[in-house]
């Protein structure tokens, strides 16, 4: 053999030793199976806070639920009640319509029950009221879900905190140990990328509950509105003036210098003369 073929010939006997060598490691790889963490090591790697990332989750299913309960139009307009009220309302049976709305309690109800009870106070004061009534409902089904919104703003933040403690936890290890430790550096890191990725996994459908529970709740609003415009409809308020439906106590009274005579008020002494009073 020709000396001056030798360095090829070990160059290609060393390079097919490093290929074998590199697919026997290939091999080993693949028939290696890797370690899966379980859901709830994954969870408790990213330490305390998911405590209250995981209150914040347990929180937006009730809040979630509540909300399509409540915002739906079965609760707020149940069909029963609505069929009812507009049976007595075509009888002119307003006492009766009132007494029916307060014995059974719904947004639709408690409108119409305000509404009812100033019919003999005019068209103004009936309609002041019952938007008045109508916005009381719409803030007390608002309440819940603006929490839905509040949790969407906090847990990442939460989460975010998480992070930055993880950091604090990993760049520690590393001026202490420096990667001689691999075990506590990737626990370090994986706190830091479960906590933030929990908070995401809350907040994004904590927003868009809020989002659609607010929708809900409008629509839910105009349809009352809706049926209020029915019921109200053509009302005869000039044959309703001056009419209390109510059972509600009145507490408003003419001044009572008007409503005793001028010697009785001198006599007792507990009520002003319309002489002595500055707007008599």
């Amino acid at each position: 053999m020709n000396r001056r073929h030798l360095p090829l010939l070990l160059f290609l006997a060393a390079f097919l030793c490093l290929g074998t060598t590199i697919a026997s490691a290939e091999e080993a790889k693949k028939d290696a199976k890797p370690h899966s963490k379980s859901l709830l090591e994954t969870l408790v790697e990213g330490g305390w806070v998911m405590v209250p990332i995981g209150i914040m989750s347990v929180l937006t299913v009730y809040l979630s639920t509540d909300g399509i309960r409540n915002t739906s139009i079965k609760k707020t307009s149940p069909p029963a009640l609505e069929a009812e009220v507009k049976r007595l309302f075509q009888q002119g049976d307003y006492v009766g319509a009132y007494t029916f709305c307060r014995d059974n309690k719904s947004p639709l109800t408690n409108v119409l029950r305000v509404g009812i009870s100033l019919l003999g106070d005019g068209k103004t004061m009936v309609e002041e009221g019952m938007i008045s009534e109508m916005h009381k409902e719409s803030a007390s089904m608002g309440t819940q879900i603006n929490y839905l919104s509040v949790i969407g703003v906090v847990t990442p933040m939460i989460g975010l905190l998480g992070t930055v403690t993880g950091m604090i936890k990993a760049f520690s290890t590393l001026g202490s140990s420096g990667i001689g430790d691999p075990a506590s550096l990737s626990g370090a890191i994986g706190e830091v990328l479960v906590a933030t990725a929990s908070g995401l996994v809350i907040a994004i459908p904590a927003f868009g509950m809020f989002y659609y529970l607010r929708s809900r709740s409008t629509s839910a609003m105009h349809h009352i509105q809706d049926i209020i415009n029915q019921l109200f409809r053509k009302m005869p308020y000039e044959s309703l003036e001056g009419v209390h439906i109510s059972g509600e106590e009145i507490y408003a009274n003419i001044p009572n210098w008007l409503a005793y005579p001028s010697e009785e008020v001198a006599q007792e002494g507990d009520a002003v003369s319309p002489e002595e009073h500055p707007a008599a």
